[in-house]
């Protein structure tokens, strides 16, 4: 029991506590020798592929019924599936990802058996090209970002609740409407943080509070640097029509700056835009925040996301045209019905964009065992815990454990669990 939960090395040391003196070689000995108990064929077969070192992969079988693994092996080649389904017939279901490989496999080992694509993956490849089409359209990203409104002439005698409409107070009242909104219906503050996509904090936090000016994000106060001292005459020279940052850095390079260029041309970025120099501007999304934003259900986004992206979207059609194709796969598997998928990928086809043009073309080859995936219970969440659990063995090894030893010990860890919790 000391290899099977600790391997070789820390067998030993376990055992030499115990008072029984073995080197971790006696131990990796006795483990080996431990006979495996034959499987019997699962009638729903779980099949996927994990990491071996570097590019070396191999192949994990586990009973989705059972949820015990049952074989192991180096390599993912389509053959050495197909041999092993040969030699256990009566398998019935098989769960696999969208792999050509395993799909060839299935088929010539078992040809009558129903072939899954997990719905996790399908919706995981599906993010990915969300991905690459945010990334090709890096340009408009800039849009989901709102217009900054020129400061307003500064007053004299100005009340704090009379300052210039800034997007923290837009945003602090929005949030505070929002979330009285919400709680006025008699929602618990549970509830509503989960329909308005904030933590609970931050609702009972709004809830509370009288009125929105109560809590108005306060931007930090702004550090004295080196280049505060020249700002005037940036501004000054800005307007006189130099507009170069490194001409306007050796300028003042000259006058005593001893900055970095960087810092002057930051500082002149707001000037760029029409704004008063020493203006934050807020940082465009990355591709993969938007990607995550179109991937997520829209009672789930937040205030800002939903608002970036109606932003976005009035700017870049190809974007919002990807929205509604995501959301109108996200209900097949929400309702589990395939039927819309046919024509969901024609539309997928027809919509000038290539990264869901290639997903179209992937899927119509794997149709039947994507509309298997949707409809059906059978996914890969078993097999995915036990690759989970693999890689844990592999680490408690170091990473240097042969494929005969690492299969002794995730089949043995899974029986020794089973008996025992």
């Amino acid at each position: 029991m000391a290899g099977v939960l600790l391997a070789g090395r820390g067998g030993a040391r376990l055992l030499q506590i115990l008072k029984v003196p073995l080197s971790r070689t006696s131990v990796l000995f006795h483990l080996m020798r431990l006979p495996l108990a034959s499987a019997a064929t699962p009638r729903v077969l779980g099949v996927d592929d994990f990491a071996l070192y570097a590019d070396v992969y191999g192949t994990l079988l586990v009973d989705a019924e059972t949820r015990l693994p049952i074989e192991l092996w180096a390599g993912r080649d389509a053959e050495q599936l197909a041999a092993w389904l040969r030699t256990h017939p009566g398998v019935e279901v098989v769960c696999r990802d969208g792999s050509l490989v395993y799909r060839q496999g299935i088929a010539d080992g078992a040809p009558d058996a129903v072939q899954v694509s997990d719905r996790f993956h399908l919706w995981q490849g599906l993010s990915k090209r969300i991905g690459d089409i945010a990334a090709a359209h890096r340009g408009c990203l800039s849009a989901a970002v709102p217009e900054a409104e020129p400061a307003p002439p500064p007053t004299t005698l100005a009340r704090p609740s009379d300052r210039a409409d800034t997007p923290a107070n837009r945003h602090a009242k929005r949030l505070f409407e929002a979330v009285h909104a919400v709680m006025d219906t008699g929602c618990s503050l549970s509830a509503a943080a989960r329909e308005l996509g904030l933590t609970r904090r931050t609702v009972s936090k709004y809830a509370r509070a009288a009125t929105w000016q109560n809590y108005i994000r306060r931007s930090r106060p702004h550090r004295a640097t080196s280049l505060d001292s020249y700002l005037d005459y940036l501004r000054q020279r800005w307007e006189e029509g130099e507009h170069t940052a490194t001409v306007l850095h050796q300028e003042i390079v000259a006058k005593g700056y001893r900055g970095h260029y960087q810092r002057v041309k930051m500082a002149i970025a707001p000037l760029r835009r029409g704004l008063p120099i020493g203006t934050p501007r807020e940082r465009p999304p990355s591709p993969r925040e938007v990607a995550r934003w179109i991937t997520t259900a829209p009672s789930r986004r937040s205030l800002h996301a939903a608002e970036a992206l109606r932003r976005l979207f009035e700017h870049c059609p190809e974007l919002q045209r990807t929205h509604v194709l995501v959301r109108q796969f996200a209900a097949m598997l929400e309702s589990r019905d395939a039927t819309p998928l046919p024509d969901w990928l024609d539309h997928l086809a027809a919509s000038r964009l290539p990264a869901l043009a290639s997903l179209a073309s992937a899927l119509r080859e794997d149709q039947a065992a994507a509309v298997q995936g949707i409809t059906t219970p059978f996914n890969s969440g078993v097999n995915e815990g036990r690759i989970t659990d693999l890689k844990l063995q592999k680490r408690l090894m170091a990473g240097r454990a042969g494929v005969p030893l690492l299969r002794h010990r995730v089949i043995l860890m899974a029986l020794l669990r089973r008996r025992h919790l």
